[in-house]
C-alpha cells in the first residue's frame, strides 16, 4: 500500500515539532525539564500502543491518562502556560511597529530612566547597598506588584537608594518598574529552587532568578555581600556585570 507523503503533512511535522520546542524551552526555563522529558516518554508509549499496535485496551486506558493528565498539567503550569501565550501573541512586531511613530524625545527619555536606574546601582555597589529591581516587559506582574507596597513614582536615583538604604522598611523586598514608572516596592517574588546555583549566591539572587523562570522580567541584583551586580533573565543568571554591560542588556531588552 502506497503511503502519501505532501506538502500538508510537512506542514504538520514542521507546526508540532514548533510546539515541542515551545513547550521544552518552557520547562527548561521553569526548571521541569525532567517532567518534558517524562510526559513526551508518555505520550511515545500512548502512539505506539494506539495508533501503530492497534493495542485497543491499552490504548483506550491510555487515552483516559492523557485526558486527566493534560488537565493536571493547565494546573500545574497556568501561569507559565499564560506566558507562553503571551509571547506568542506578543513578540515585539507590534511594539516595534508603533516605535516608527513615536518621538526622539521618547526614546531618550527611556534611555534617561534607564541610566537612571545603572546609576543607582552602580552607588549602591560601592556602598554594598543590597537591591533587586525587576522590570517588566509582556507579561504584566500585577500579582506581584499587589505584595508590596504602591509608590508610583517617577524613576530616579535618590529615590531607588532610599527605598533600598538599610533602615528602610521595603529594602529587603524587591522594586518593580512597569510602563516608566516605579509601580510598587517591597514585593515578595517566588523563589528558584534551582540546585545548579552557586551557595554564595543569597535569597536575592534566588527570588530574581525564580522570577526570570515565571515570566519574562529582567532582574537587576546588587549584592549585600559582595557589592557585585547580576542579572536575572529567561532563567538564567548573569554575575560581574559592570556598569556598561547593565546599560547595554537593559537598553536591548526594554526596546
Amino acid at each position: 500500500m502506497m503511503i502519501s507523503f505532501g506538502i500538508k503533512d510537512v506542514i504538520d511535522i514542521l507546526l508540532v515539532a514548533l510546539l515541542l520546542f515551545y513547550v521544552y524551552r518552557l520547562m527548561r526555563n521553569s526548571g521541569s525539564l525532567s517532567l518534558f522529558f517524562g510526559v513526551l516518554a508518555f505520550i511515545a508509549v500512548w502512539v505506539l500502543a494506539y495508533e501503530i499496535f492497534d493495542m485497543r485496551l491499552t490504548g483506550s486506558i491510555l487515552d483516559k491518562f492523557m485526558s486527566i493528565g493534560l488537565i493536571v498539567l493547565v494546573i500545574l503550569f497556568q501561569d507559565q502556560i499564560k506566558r507562553f501565550l503571551i509571547e506568542i501573541g506578543a513578540q515585539g512586531r507590534l511594539r516595534q511597529f508603533k516605535k516608527l511613530f513615536r518621538h526622539q524625545n521618547t526614546s531618550d527619555s527611556d534611555h534617561a530612566e534607564i541610566m537612571n536606574v545603572v546609576y543607582a546601582c552602580m552607588s549602591m555597589s560601592k556602598s554594598k547597598t543590597g537591591a533587586l529591581i525587576v522590570f517588566q516587559r509582556k507579561v504584566p506582574l500585577t500579582d506581584f506588584e499587589k505584595t508590596g507596597d504602591i509608590i508610583d513614582a517617577n524613576i530616579n536615583v535618590r529615590l531607588i537608594e532610599n527605598i533600598f538604604f538599610k533602615n528602610s522598611p521595603l529594602h529587603d523586598g524587591a522594586m518593580i518598574i512597569a510602563g516608566h514608572r516605579i509601580v510598587s516596592a517591597g514585593c515578595i517574588l517566588p523563589v528558584s529552587h534551582d540546585m545548579n546555583i552557586p551557595k554564595n549566591l543569597g535569597l536575592r539572587h534566588r527570588a530574581a532568578l525564580g522570577m526570570s523562570q515565571e515570566t519574562d522580567a529582567i532582574c537587576v541584583i546588587v549584592s549585600e555581600e559582595t557589592g557585585g551586580i547580576s542579572v536575572a533573565r529567561d532563567g538564567s543568571l548573569e554575575v560581574k556585570v559592570s556598569g556598561l554591560d547593565l546599560e547595554r542588556i537593559l537598553s536591548e531588552a526594554l526596546k
